[in-house]
Parts: C-alpha cells; sequence; structure tokens
C-alpha cells in the first residue's frame, strides 16, 4: 500500500513574496516541479500581479490575483489574516508559506527561512532606528511565532538550521534543509588563468561585486581594499553592480570620492537585468562577496557556476555554501580584503583551482533539486 496521499491539494501564500530571491525561488520552484510524483494533483498560488508574471504556467497550477497584494504592507497582512484562510481551507489540504510570515488560522502549513537578517541581531543593528529596522523588529516577533505554529520548515543552509532550532525551541519539529538552485545560463566554462604579469593598467585585472549596495554588504570596505592594490602598483579594478539602500549607496559614494576620486579603477555600474549581468561576469577574471549576512547567497552561487575564482567573506552561510572552494576574509577589515585580493591576483594557480573547485561545488545547486526536495518535504509531513 502506497503511503502517499491519494489526492493532495497544495496552496502557496506569496503575499510576501515582491522581489529579488523570493521572487526567484516562487518562479524557479513552479518552472521544475514535478508535484504529481509526490501525490499533489493541484496548486493554487495567491500573489500580486508583479510576482504571479513572473510564475510561468502549468497543467496542476492555478494563479490567483489578489488586488489586496498589490498594495502597501498593511493591506498584505490584513488580507493574508482575513481572506487567506478561508480561501486555504477551500482550495488546498496544506499551505506552504515561503515569506516566512503567516497570522492566519489555517492548519496545517509548511514555512521557509529566507530572510537571515531575521536571526542575526548584530546584523539587525546595522539599521539603527529607520523604517527597515523597525520593520525586521517585526519580522523578528512574525516570523518566530510563525516557525513555532508550523507543521514544518525548510531552511536553506544546514548553519541556519543549526542557529534557529535551539532559539527558537523547535529541534524536534519536521524540517528540512533544501538549498536554492542556479540559473543555468550563468553557467560557464572555467577558463585558462592568466599570470599577474599579463595585466595592465591599459589591460586591469577585473573584480566583479554583484550586490545590492546596503549595510551589511560592505561595498566601501572592498572600495578601500582595491586602493590599496593599487596603492602597491597593481593594476586592478572593481566593478559594483546592484540595486541600493540609500543610506548605503551614500556611504558607497563617500568611499569612491575618497579612494578613486577620478573614478579610475572604480566604478558602481547600478542595477542591471539578467542579459547585463551575464556580460559582466562574463568579463571579470575574479568575483569578490562581502556579505556578513545571508540566508544563502544566489549572486555568490551564480559566480561558482560561472567559473570565476572568488575572494568570499567568513560570515553567516557563506562557508557552508562556497566550500573550499574560495579564499575567506573578514568583511568588515578592508585589510584583510586586501590580503585576499591580491593572493588571486597574484597567483594564476590558486585562481585556477579555486574556480574548478566552485565550478564543481555548483553542480549541487540546481532548481530541479529544489522543487523535487520541496514538494516530497511537504507530502512527507502530511503524510
Amino acid at each position: 500500500m502506497s503511503n502517499k496521499p491519494e489526492r493532495l491539494r497544495v496552496g502557496i501564500d506569496a503575499s510576501n513574496i515582491r522581489a529579488g530571491g523570493g521572487v526567484t525561488h516562487l518562479a524557479e520552484l513552479v518552472r521544475n516541479a514535478e508535484p504529481e510524483r509526490h501525490g499533489v494533483t493541484s496548486v493554487v498560488v495567491w500573489g500580486g500581479k508583479d510576482t504571479l508574471d513572473r510564475v510561468a504556467s502549468r497543467p496542476w497550477l492555478e494563479l490567483q490575483h489578489e488586488a489586496a497584494l498589490d498594495g502597501p504592507l498593511t493591506k498584505r497582512l490584513a488580507w493574508q489574516r482575513r481572506q487567506l484562510t478561508s480561501l486555504a481551507k477551500e482550495n488546498c489540504d496544506v499551505l506552504f508559506v515561503p515569506g516566512g510570515s503567516y497570522s492566519g488560522d489555517f492548519s496545517p502549513f509548511i514555512t521557509m527561512a529566507q530572510n537571515q537578517l531575521v536571526f542575526e541581531p548584530k546584523e539587525r543593528q546595522r539599521y539603527g532606528l529607520s523604517k527597515i529596522g523597525l520593520r525586521l523588529k517585526l519580522l523578528v516577533e512574525t516570523q518566530s511565532a510563525t516557525f513555532r505554529r508550523a507543521a514544518g520548515i525548510i531552511f536553506l543552509t544546514e548553519t541556519t538550521r543549526r542557529m534557529v532550532e535551539p532559539r527558537l525551541d523547535i529541534a524536534g519539529k519536521p524540517s528540512a534543509v533544501i538549498p536554492h538552485g542556479i540559473n543555468p545560463s550563468f553557467r560557464r566554462a572555467v577558463r585558462k588563468q592568466e599570470a599577474a604579469s599579463a595585466y595592465s593598467v591599459a589591460r586591469p585585472f577585473k573584480f566583479l561585486y554583484v550586490s545590492i549596495i546596503d549595510v551589511y554588504k560592505h561595498q566601501w570596505q572592498v572600495v578601500e581594499a582595491v586602493a590599496q592594490l593599487r596603492r602597491q602598483g597593481m593594476p586592478v579594478e572593481l566593478d559594483l553592480v546592484g540595486p541600493y539602500y540609500p543610506p548605503a549607496l551614500r556611504r558607497l559614494r563617500k568611499a569612491i570620492t575618497e579612494f578613486d576620486p577620478r573614478e579610475e579603477f572604480i566604478h558602481y555600474r547600478g542595477p542591471a537585468g539578467q542579459d547585463e549581468l551575464l556580460k559582466y561576469y562574463q568579463d571579470a577574471d575574479a568575483f569578490v562577496f562581502a556579505s556578513s549576512c545571508e540566508s544563502f547567497g544566489l549572486v555568490l552561487a551564480d559566480a561558482m557556476a560561472a567559473g570565476l575564482p572568488i575572494a568570499c567573506s567568513d560570515r553567516s552561510v557563506l562557508p557552508e555554501v562556497l566550500g573550499d572552494a574560495g579564499i575567506y576574509f573578514n568583511p568588515e577589515q578592508a585589510r584583510d580584503i586586501a590580503r585576499a585580493l591580491e593572493s588571486l591576483f597574484s597567483d594564476a594557480e590558486l585562481r585556477g583551482r579555486y574556480a574548478r573547485l566552485a565550478s564543481e561545488r555548483s553542480e549541487l545547486y540546481t532548481w530541479e533539486r529544489c522543487a523535487e526536495e520541496t514538494f516530497r518535504f511537504i507530502a512527507s509531513v502530511i503524510k
């Protein structure tokens, strides 16, 4: 006799999925899923228009646009608290809440830890008494309550699971570690590395840092580190790519003005679409990632797939994601970042080894695996 449910209907609450890695996860989860393998006969997603527009059509999928979810946070919370419970009772047997916060009465539901800032007080303090700081404080309360009530929890890394379970006293609750995947378009063959002597001011060695400009990303420390290498005569440049949090951008601009006032070797490129982003990866000689707080680090995984040698922060979950496939540094010390960047620039053999290891390790992270393990876990919790 099979242990699979004869007919399992899954609902997905996308009311808090609006941008970034959350939307990417939802879109790729649906695109790569084969839920029938686990007894799931239908999936309904409730979300705002912009989010649902990113989700591909599937035979077993129903996309339900809710006008309230196009509005501000207060409206979205009210909809989740009032309308979602009745909709879930009518349309599904289990609710999946990848956004991490759920205040309704439907049960059972499964949630997901996608915002590492919620679990790292030191990192939250960087925002002070700002709007984001207050929002994160609220999320600590709502997500803690959500995790305690959930029938199961998905973590992106074992590091986060070890951090969260004892803190919330939920060690006996069903849980799974299911990392995100990598967009296959980022995958590139590992290139042959050239000696440092092959580079010059006319043909500089290019470091790339892709990420939102934010208070825990430490782009200004990387700027100072690259400036240190230039002062030592190394022909290196830095491209910074990504959207921005205004206070962090002001700090970055100040650092650029101080260390490279003519912007000869530090370039903030702003946000980029996927085609433009792929070109940045293609043109780069090495990747640097100086974040001190990540739930997974999708852009780091993309750089691994792109076959780039990587210098990476030693904080949060990043050593688990990158493993031994890169060189590490303290993201809050420009001198230590400079040490790591100099090692990559100066040693072509080291670059080649790290690039190969990163490319091989990136094969662990696929959206097919993520989708398969997610629906397997959902079905196993209900079973």
